[in-house]
């Protein structure tokens, strides 16, 4: 390797951070060419992972470094979402911070890479492709040790639970979600319920933050807010709830902490 060449991945390792892939078709637009790329791994400065990613040798790279290059490398609005989020806000503190398990939600036009899907986090991740909130709305920044990575906030995170819910998330779990979020901005959460496509996410998530309470509910324009029209039927053989025209768990209605 000359000179130059060295120089130029000096100045690469320099830049990127510890724990993060680096994805080759960015390396291209940064001047880095195919041929560079492929001197590079074969002296021994950068390891494949999988077709178009690599990482630094003997870097340790877990999800989060993998995300980082989706959201910072290449656009994308992928990003830790649901409970995941929630978890990692310390939103959720009953739930298990070491569980194996992550979820990741993205647009309805974007789909992980294959070296993504192909290669072993050591956890399970569930990626879910939706529309009903737009991209950027309601997430925040996250950071950990040697860079920073999108989550989404507290609200937005609690809408994709129900979004999931009832088949990929239970709703006594929405609850207790909704119950620790007592410290939230009224005005964030107004865009979000404006914003929010869902008929059924709002419905919900309106119907959860009156049974728990909360003070900031007083401050929303429900007004502006388009419930829809019609029933939804949540679940088969539950509760009508008239005020929000839906189907909930008897035992949600019975209990101020429902067990479903």
């Amino acid at each position: 390797m000359d000179t130059i060449e060295r120089s130029k991945i000096n100045q690469l390792l320099s830049s990127l951070p510890r724990g993060v892939v680096v994805v080759s078709s960015w390396l291209v637009d940064q001047g880095y060419s195919f041929e560079l790329q492929k001197r590079y791994r074969k002296s021994g400065w950068l390891k494949s992972i999988g077709t178009g990613a690599m990482i630094r040798t003997r870097d340790e790279v877990g999800y989060e470094g993998a995300l980082y290059a989706l959201q910072q490398q290449l656009g994308m609005s992928i990003h830790i979402g649901g409970r995941s989020a929630l978890a990692m806000l310390g939103k959720a503190h009953y739930l298990e911070l070491s569980q194996r398990k992550v979820v990741l939600f993205g647009g309805h036009s974007e789909k992980l890479p294959v070296w993504f899907q192909n290669h072993d986090w050591e956890l399970e991740v569930d990626y879910y492709q939706s529309t009903f909130l737009p991209p950027e709305l309601g997430l925040t920044e996250v950071e950990l040790k040697t860079f920073t990575i999108k989550t989404s906030g507290a609200v937005r995170a609690l809408m994709e639970c129900l979004h999931l819910a009832p088949k990929n998330q239970e709703l006594s779990e929405c609850y207790e979600l909704m119950e620790n979020l007592t410290n939230v901005r009224p005005d964030h959460v107004q865009k979000l319920l404006e914003a929010c496509n869902s008929v059924k996410v709002k419905r919900l998530f309106m119907y959860m933050a009156e049974k728990a309470q909360h003070n900031w509910v007083t401050y929303l324009d429900l007004d502006k807010v388009d419930f829809g029209s019609g029933k939804r039927s949540i679940v088969k053989n539950g509760t009508y709830v008239s005020k929000y025209k839906i189907t909930v768990p008897r035992r949600m209605e019975q209990d101020d902490q429902p067990t479903i």
